[in-house]
């Protein structure tokens, strides 16, 4: 990691409040660990921020010393796959909103880590309704808008940075136009992401040339959308109407880019085409505003591509007011009462966005050495009525609601 980033990481973190780790004990009615069935009368271990063991009560020793912990339900702690919160703020004023650069249309060289913010309250928002893990970054509305970046919700701040760049955000449709002079087609956008990407083709050409002298000079945009053709990055593409997710689906094969479908509102139009070239979705909230491109959204969507075996992860989502996130578990319960299965909602923001991001050996499950990231329930997680009695994030408590 860069001096420069490293020294802002180390003057945020003297001006964040800092957790303590404990060695935990949680006490589950119903615990889901989401790597087998669901456990009843179930503990989970928690020792030095890592999961020590899970099992039924009858088959874990508490150990002295542990402070308890009980509820009704005990989940992995949610993974949003795809979110801006963080350059987005809580208030829609300019000074908050850092998620989309306006001057150009295809600029993947903007990092998301020079514009988080892990002190912005929609950290703490997402963080009090079970959101563990954020991949966040430069939102839609942009050709290319920029990068990703993996982070814990936690009060520790980029203490909790798990990945600088994970995926460029493309976005196809009638947004673009809105934002920028050129393009205002889809062909256009098309031709000029075409072009982007053949030139960074002959740039890693030149670069790779054994004579030094002979190698281009180092251009940041290119030197990124490089790193996306070779897998380095992922490329997720923002697309909704069935005529744009075809073009973003031409373009993955043109290109062979690791593409990640978001948004796809009408996708259910496309199930074929989108399990023939294996691309997972991290589909808009269920309860998104059904218009401009996503006019045709369904609830049913989620629900339809699961039982298509479609690899699908839920995402909170972009609103235009505040405030500037939906409640992911709120998402995946519509999505639970229009066709998911109560685990399909689950695998839905906690296994599949976790292996999305590709940190499934870390989170989105509760297993024996990975990270104590926990939420506790007093009821069903995707009942409306249910509140988040406690949030666990790297073995330590950064929200306490129940008594």
């Amino acid at each position: 990691m860069q001096l420069a980033a490293a020294l802002l990481m180390g003057a945020v973190m003297l001006n964040m409040p800092q957790a303590q780790a404990q060695q935990l004990a949680i006490k589950g009615e119903t615990v889901y660990t989401m790597a087998g069935a669901p456990i009843k009368n179930g503990v989970v271990l928690v020792k030095d921020g890592k999961i020590e063991a899970v099992g039924a009560a009858n088959a874990v020793q508490v150990p002295q010393g542990y402070v308890t912990y009980t509820a009704k339900v005990v989940t992995p702690g949610f993974v949003d796959a795809h979110t801006s919160v963080g350059l987005a703020g809580i208030y829609n004023i300019p000074a908050d909103q850092q998620q989309l650069e306006k001057t150009a249309p295809i600029q993947p060289e903007l990092r998301a880590l020079d514009a988080y913010n892990p002190q912005e309250e929609l950290v703490e928002w997402v963080r009090n309704h079970g959101v563990t893990t954020i991949n966040t970054g430069h939102g839609p509305g942009a050709l290319v808008s920029g990068q990703t970046m993996t982070i814990k919700t936690s009060p520790d701040g980029f203490a909790t940075l798990m990945d600088t760049t994970k995926m460029i955000a493309f976005t196809l449709g009638a947004t673009v136009g809105e934002n920028y002079n050129s393009p205002k087609t889809s062909a256009k956008g098309m031709a000029m992401l075409r072009a982007e990407l053949q030139a960074a083709q002959a740039y890693a050409r030149k670069a790779a040339n054994a004579d030094v002298s002979k190698r281009p000079d180092r251009n940041l945009k290119l030197e990124y959308l490089t790193g996306m053709l070779d897998k380095k990055y992922k490329a997720l593409v923002t697309a909704n109407r069935a005529n744009d997710i075809m073009a973003a689906l031409r373009l993955a094969k043109e290109f062979d880019l690791d593409m990640i479908l978001d948004g796809g509102a009408e996708a259910y139009l496309l199930i074929d085409e989108i399990k023939a070239a294996g691309v997972p979705v991290i589909l808009h909230p269920t309860m998104a505003r059904a218009n401009g491109d996503s006019k045709n959204m369904s609830f049913e969507t989620a629900g339809v591509l699961a039982r298509a075996g479609v690899p699908i992860a839920i995402q909170s989502g972009f609103e235009q007011y505040v405030p500037r996130a939906r409640v992911l578990l709120f998402e995946a319960g519509v999505a639970v009462a229009n066709g998911m299965t109560q685990e399909q909602a689950l695998a839905a923001v906690t296994t599949t966005p976790a292996r999305l991001i590709g940190l499934e050996h870390r989170i989105g499950s509760l297993e024996k050495g990975k990270d104590a990231d926990v939420v506790l329930f007093d009821g069903d997680p995707f009942e409306y009525t249910t509140h988040v009695c406690a949030v666990i994030i790297d073995g330590k408590e950064v929200n306490k609601e129940c008594k």
